[in-house]
C-alpha cells in the first residue's frame, strides 16, 4: 500500500502553532479567512500541551489541508507545496492574486484508511510533472497520465491483457473450426495481420475449447454438394435412440415378408406420384375462377328465369300475379337493380369422377325474397324529374309460398339494418308470410324454436328517425309479412290480389269454427283499408306501384338529417298569388248545410299535387300530402259531409297518425278547421272516442313541426281547442264565415237557458192552455238571434282573440308564404335540433 509520506496532498509539513496565537490553516486559501476580532482564542496550556492532536482526537495536525502552515507576518506569499500538483500550479502574474479554488475543501473529507499511505509515484493523478514555465498554456499528450497509460513490456499483448480494445488483428478461423474448410486459410484475412501480435489460440471467441460431449464432426458427405464422403456418427444419443426405436417397432409379419409390394405402399415413389396427380389436377383449375363464377351466374340466371313448368311459377301467372323479378322491373328504373344476396338459396352440387377439385351446379333453389337497391323517378312533369334510390324487398311467392327457408330471415335483417345506416328509404313488397314460419321447418330442423321478431326492432328506429318505409300488399301477407307492411309510413292494398290476416282460412277454421272463409272475406281490401290497417287501396299491382312513388317524391331520405324535396316554383304552372273567389261563398250562411272540403284543399294547394292517404277509413277527417310553391306540405282537414265534422275515434287516429308522420319528416302542416267538437252518442261512447281524442291532443302537444290554421266554419269544444291552441306564437287566420265557442247553439241555449224557458212556457201555459210551446219558440228565436249577432267573428277581432280575418280568396297566397317561411330559417333550426337529438319525434 501507498505510503502518507509519499502523497503531496495528505504528507504536509506541520507548522509550530505558539502558545499566543490561534491554530489556523494559514497556507489554504479558503480556510485561512481572518477571523473576527470577538472570536475567542485558545487557552497556552491547551495548545503547549498537546501541539499535535492525534488522528484520532483531531486529525488536524496530520492533514495537509486544515494543518497548513501559517503565514509570514512581514506579508510574503504562502509557503507553497512544492511536491502537490494541485496546490503548487504555475502562478500568474504577480499583479493579479491567484484564484481560489472552492472544491479544494472537499479534499478534506476523504480520509486515510490506513497509515501506510499510498505512494504519489504509483499516482497518475498526482503525480503530474510539474510545467517548465509559469506560461505554459497546454499539457502535451505525452505528460497525461489518462492518455498515455504505459505500455506492458511483454513482446506479444494477448487478449487477456484487454479483451475489448486490445483485440488482435486475425485471420479468418480455420483449422480450429469445423465451419470452414481447410482451404478458407489461404483467403484474403479480413483484418491486416500484425506481426507478432495476436494469434487465433489466444482468441477467446473462435478459440472456444470443444465439447467432448460432441465428438462427430460435420463433413462434406453429409450434403451432396459439399462431399461424397459417408456421414459418421458418434454421438451416443442418437445411437441410443435408434435403439430405442428398434426395440419399440413392432415386428413385420408373415403377410409383410410375403407380399413386400404391400408394405412398399407407403413410400416416397408412390407419395410422390400422388402429390403429382393431386397437383394436376390443380393444374388443371382455371387461372382466372372462371369456374367459381360459372357457378355464380348459372345460380342468378336460375333465379332469374325459373322453368316455365315450375309448379309455383305456373301458380303465380295463374293467379294474375307478377313474378317477383317482374314487380322489381316494374317499379324500379330499367337497369337499376344491383341484388344483395343474388346466390342466397339451396344448392345442389354434383362432383366430376375425374377431377374431384371441380364440381357442378345441378339445381339450385334461390331464396324467396330477392332484395337490393335501385332508383325510383317519383315524380315527372315537364322538365322536372325526381329520382331516389331505395332498398327493396320482393317476396317471392312460387317459392315455398313466402315461408322461410332459413335464408330469409338474415338476409331481410341484414337489408333493414344497412337501409338503417345508408339512410335509405325501404320500400316492401309483401306476397306471403315473408319468410315466417311453417311447421316443415319442423321437420327439417328436427326441433321446434322459439319465436322472435328482432327485425321490428330496427324497422321501428327506421319509422322514428324519419326513414320513408313503404309497403304493399300485392298478395296474400300472412303473419310476420303482415306485420312488415303494417310496420311502415305508409301502405298500400292491390283490390284484385291483395289480402292480410293473422292466419289464413284453414287455422281459423279449426281455430274459431268460420268456415268457407275466402281471403276477400277474412282480411281483403274493403276489410283493412276500412279499418285503418292499410292506407290506401289501389286497383292492382301497377297502382300500388304508382301510389308509392308519389308518397316517396313528398319525403326526405332521412327526416332527422333532410328537409323534404322541394320543387321550383311554379313547377305546376300554377301562380302562388293565385286568388280564387269562388271561396267566398263555398261556406253556406245558414249553418246546418255542408260543403265539399275537398273543394276548399284542391284550391288552396298546387295543382296536381294533392294526394290524399286514408280516404276510405277515419272519414270525418282528411289527411294527404301536397305542395305549396312546390314545397311539400302535410294537409288535415275536417269533413263536414261525414256526422256533421265532429270526430270520432278513428278520425282521430286518422289525424293522429299524419300529425306524427309530418313531425318525423320536417313537413309543416297546413289544417282547415270545421269541428263541432267529439262525437256523441252510444257509438262513440263504445268505441272509445274521448281516449283517442286525448291521444290526439297528446300528438298535437308533444310534436313540433310548424302548424298553420285557416279557421274556415266552427271550432267548439274540446277538439276545437285542440285543434287551434297547440303552438305559440298562433299561426292561423279567420274566415269571415267562421264561429266559435265552447258549445254550439244547437243545444247550447236550450241547456244555458233551461230554467227561463221553463218558466216562460209553464206561465204562458197558466195564461192560455196550448200557448206555452209557441212561447217557449219565440223566446228561444230571440235568444239565438241574441248569440248570432254576438258570435260575429268582428267581435272576437276586436279584442285580438283572433288574429287576423282575411278574405277567403287570398287563401293560396297566405298559405304559399307560410310555407316559404317555415322552409327558410326555421327549417335549419330544427333540423340543427334534430341533428342534436333536441329534438325526437316518434311515429311508432
Amino acid at each position: 500500500m501507498a505510503k502518507i509520506e509519499d502523497d503531496p496532498v495528505y504528507n504536509q509539513p506541520k507548522t509550530k502553532i505558539s502558545s499566543d496565537q490561534p491554530q489556523t490553516t494559514a497556507d489554504d486559501p479558503v480556510y485561512n479567512q481572518p477571523k473576527p476580532a470577538s472570536e475567542p482564542q485558545p487557552k497556552p496550556d491547551d495548545q503547549s500541551s498537546n501541539p499535535t492532536r492525534s488522528e484520532k482526537d483531531s486529525g488536524i495536525a496530520d492533514d495537509p489541508t486544515y494543518n497548513q502552515p501559517k503565514p509570514d507576518s512581514s506579508g510574503e506569499e504562502p509557503r507553497p507545496v512544492a511536491d502537490d500538483p494541485v496546490y503548487n500550479q504555475p502562478k500568474p502574474d504577480s499583479s493579479s492574486k491567484p484564484k481560489v479554488d472552492v472544491m479544494v475543501h472537499d479534499q478534506s473529507a476523504r480520509r486515510v484508511a490506513t497509515k501506510e499511505p499510498r505512494p504519489v509515484a504509483d499516482d497518475p493523478v498526482y503525480n503530474q510533472p510539474k510545467p517548465e514555465s509559469s506560461d505554459e498554456t497546454s499539457r502535451p499528450v505525452a505528460d497525461d497520465p489518462v492518455y498515455n497509460q504505459p505500455k506492458p513490456k511483454s513482446e506479444l499483448n494477448s487478449v487477456a491483457d484487454d479483451p475489448t480494445y486490445n483485440q488482435p488483428t486475425r485471420m479468418p478461423p480455420a483449422g480450429d473450426d469445423s465451419d470452414y474448410s481447410p482451404s478458407s486459410s489461404q483467403q484474403t484475412p479480413l483484418h491486416r495481420y500484425q506481426d507478432g501480435k495476436g494469434e487465433v489460440t489466444e482468441d477467446p471467441v473462435y478459440n472456444q475449447p470443444k465439447l467432448p460431449s460432441f465428438e462427430s464432426q460435420v463433413v462434406g458427405g453429409d450434403d451432396a454438394d459439399y462431399g461424397s464422403q459417408p456421414r459418421v456418427n458418434h454421438n451416443k444419443a442418437s445411437e441410443r435412440l435408434t435403439q430405442l426405436n428398434q426395440q419399440i417397432a413392432p415386428a413385420p409379419s408373415e403377410a409383410d415378408i410375403q407380399q413386400p409390394e404391400a408394405t412398399q405402399a407407403n413410400t416416397s415413389a408412390p407419395r410422390r406420384q400422388r402429390k403429382k396427380k393431386a397437383q394436376d389436377h390443380q393444374s388443371s383449375l382455371p387461372a382466372d375462377y372462371s369456374d367459381i363464377m360459372g357457378h355464380i351466374s348459372t345460380m342468378q340466371n336460375h333465379a332469374r328465369n325459373p322453368p316455365a313448368d315450375h309448379r309455383g311459377y305456373t301458380r303465380q301467372k295463374a293467379a294474375g300475379k307478377m313474378t317477383s323479378r317482374d314487380r322489381i322491373d316494374t317499379i324500379l328504373n330499367p337497369g337499376t337493380f344491383r341484388e344483395l344476396g343474388s346466390v342466397t338459396g339451396t344448392t345442389t352440387w354434383s362432383i366430376d369422377p375425374e377431377n374431384p377439385l371441380t364440381e357442378k351446379v345441378e339445381d339450385f333453389t334461390p331464396s324467396n325474397n330477392p332484395q337490393g337497391f335501385g332508383q325510383v323517378t317519383c315524380l315527372q312533369t315537364g322538365t322536372e324529374k325526381v329520382t331516389r334510390q331505395v332498398y327493396l324487398t320482393s317476396d317471392d311467392f312460387s317459392i315455398r309460398g313466402g315461408h322461410a327457408d332459413g335464408h330469409n330471415g338474415l338476409k331481410t335483417l341484414y337489408g333493414e339494418k344497412l337501409a338503417l345506416r345508408l339512410k335509405v328509404p325501404v320500400v316492401k313488397l309483401v306476397d306471403g308470410s315473408s319468410g315466417g314460419g311453417s311447421v316443415t321447418t319442423i321437420a327439417k330442423t328436427g326441433f321446434s324454436y322459439l319465436p322472435h321478431v328482432t327485425l321490428l326492432n330496427t324497422v321501428t328506429k327506421q319509422l322514428n328517425e324519419g326513414i320513408p318505409n313503404l309497403g304493399a300488399v300485392v298478395g296474400p301477407a300472412i303473419g310476420l309479412g303482415a306485420a312488415r307492411v303494417v310496420s311502415t309510413h305508409f301502405s298500400v292494398m292491390a283490390a284484385d290480389i291483395g289480402s292480410l290476416f293473422n292466419a289464413g282460412p284453414k287455422v281459423v277454421e279449426g281455430a274459431t269454427f268460420e268456415e268457407d272463409l275466402s281471403f276477400q272475406d277474412l282480411g281483403g281490401p274493403w276489410v283493412h283499408c276500412c279499418n285503418g290497417t292499410i292506407d290506401n287501396m289501389a286497383k292492382d299491382e301497377r297502382e300500388c306501384y304508382q301510389q308509392m312513388r308519389t308518397v316517396l317524391g313528398y319525403l326526405p331520405d332521412s327526416g332527422a338529417l333532410q328537409a323534404p324535396p322541394c320543387l321550383p316554383q311554379g313547377w305546376s304552372g300554377d301562380d302562388v298569388n293565385r286568388e280564387d273567389e269562388s271561396l267566398r261563398s263555398i261556406i253556406p250562411r245558414k249553418k246546418n248545410r255542408m260543403y265539399n272540403p275537398y273543394t276548399i284543399i284542391e284550391s288552396v294547394v298546387d295543382k296536381t299535387s294533392w294526394f290524399e292517404i286514408g280516404r276510405l277509413w277515419g272519414r270525418t277527417g282528411i289527411v294527404g300530402l301536397a305542395r305549396l310553391g312546390g314545397r311539400p306540405v302535410a294537409i288535415l282537414s275536417n269533413n263536414c259531409e261525414v256526422n256533421g265534422g265532429a270526430l270520432d275515434a278513428a278520425g282521430s287516429q286518422k289525424l293522429l297518425k299524419m300529425i306524427k308522420f309530418a313531425d318525423v319528416f320536417n313537413l309543416p302542416i297546413v289544417q282547415f278547421v270545421d269541428v263541432p267538437g267529439y262525437a256523441i252518442g252510444t257509438v262513440a261512447e263504445r268505441t272509445g272516442v274521448m281516449k283517442w281524442g286525448v291521444e290526439l291532443g297528446k300528438a298535437y302537444y308533444t310534436s313540433t313541426t310548424p302548424i298553420f290554421t285557416v279557421l274556415t266554419r266552427r271550432a267548439y269544444g274540446v277538439a276545437g281547442g285542440i285543434m287551434l291552441d297547440s303552438r305559440e306564437p298562433w299561426m292561423r287566420v279567420s274566415w269571415p264565415s267562421a264561429n266559435w265557442g265552447s258549445l254550439p247553439l244547437d243545444g247550447g241555449i236550450e241547456v244555458g237557458h233551461r230554467h227561463e224557458l221553463k218558466t216562460i212556457r209553464e206561465q204562458a201555459e197558466k195564461a192560455k192552455p196550448g200557448s206555452g210551446e209557441e212561447a217557449f219558440k219565440k223566446r228561444y228565436k230571440e235568444l239565438d238571434e241574441m248569440y248570432v249577432r254576438l258570435m260575429n267573428p268582428v267581435r272576437t277581432a276586436n279584442v285580438f282573440n283572433v288574429e287576423e280575418i282575411v278574405d277567403p280568396k287570398h287563401t293560396r297566397k297566405i298559405c304559399c308564404r307560410w310555407a316559404r317561411e317555415m322552409y327558410g330559417i326555421v327549417m335549419q333550426e330544427r333540423l340543427a335540433d334534430r341533428a342534436s337529438r333536441k329534438i325526437v319525434p316518434v311515429f311508432s
